[in-house]
């Protein structure tokens, strides 16, 4: 079964960026994060439309 959430250390990996930017990033408010207690995760399928979104962005 595929993992559908991920966490903010795996975002850092996945995108190739610092933890603290990967922090920053889930902070802003078009990113998609669930939060449960303190914990912050990142759907899966949300982040790669989130992904495709932006990324046509100049």
């Amino acid at each position: 079964m595929e993992k559908t959430t991920m966490s903010v250390q795996e975002l850092s990996a996945q995108l190739g960026i610092s933890l603290p930017k990967a922090y920053e990033l889930v902070k802003t408010p078009d990113f998609p994060t669930i939060r449960i207690g303190t914990r912050i995760l990142i759907p899966v399928d949300a982040f790669r439309e989130w992904l495709i979104i932006n990324s046509s962005h100049e």
